[in-house]
């Protein structure tokens, strides 16, 4: 009986090992997402999305994760209706899994992530150095994150030029920072002035900014912030 014991407490110890060997370890090691916690100074133009990359893998770098290949989650419009140059944000950030600074996992894969099972919320949400980001609760609210994309993470048809029926989504695919065009934003803390309305509670497409200049970005409660992902899991 002793025996049978000592063996099944000598398993339930190699199970536990084996867990911890396979599980990503928190903080900059581990950490996989992030929201920036600058914009990079422009704000609807961030150098188009190499500039925008650049900006999520020298954050990356300054918190001690720069070892992994950073990209940031936006898409690009097409330059005319039908044209097959666009980019959708969920191809262009790995595979996941992916998580925080603090080691919670915030989704599994592309399709968790955009599913209502994903884990970004304002607890989760953090930036790269694992530092909370002001919610729709405090002053100044930087809850609108740009984004330039659909609930589904793909991108808005038409042009980035703007103008009716195909309007600018992406801030000239993040070229412009001026008072023209606009930029498709989502809530990272899933709340809105409307708690049961699903643009207000989606952390990647719930309404466009009013312009965009940071002067433009502001006033709907955004700081022209980012989400950044690990396209690779390297550690």
């Amino acid at each position: 009986m002793r025996s049978t014991v000592l063996f099944g407490l000598l398993g339930l110890a190699g199970v536990v090992a084996a867990v911890g060997c396979t599980s990503m370890p928190a903080g900059p090691a581990g950490m996989s997402f992030f929201v920036t916690s600058t914009n990079p100074g422009k704000g609807g133009d961030l150098g188009g999305l190499d500039g925008a990359d650049r900006h999520c893998q020298a954050l990356a770098t300054g918190a001690g994760a720069g070892h992994r290949t950073w990209r940031a989650y936006l898409s690009t419009q097409a330059p005319a209706l039908n044209s097959p140059a666009f980019v959708n944000a969920r191809d262009r950030i790995g595979t996941g899994p992916w998580q925080n600074a603090k080691g919670v996992v915030i989704a599994r894969n592309v399709e968790e992530l955009h599913s209502e099972k994903n884990n970004i919320n304002k607890d989760t949400a953090l930036d790269e150095k694992g530092q909370p980001v002001n919610d729709r609760t405090k002053q100044p609210n930087k809850h609108d994150i740009l984004t330039g994309s659909r609930p589904d993470g793909t991108a808005f048809a038409g042009g980035p030029g703007g103008g009716v029926p195909f309007p600018d989504m992406t801030c000239g695919n993040w070229t412009k920072s001026t008072t023209e065009g606009a930029a498709m934003t989502g809530h990272f803390d899933k709340s809105g002035p409307i708690a049961t309305a699903a643009w207000a509670t989606s952390w990647n497409s719930s309404h466009p900014t009013i312009g965009c200049s940071m002067e433009r970005i502001r006033p709907t409660g955004g700081d022209g912030l980012l989400y950044c992902f690990a396209a690779d899991q390297r550690r």
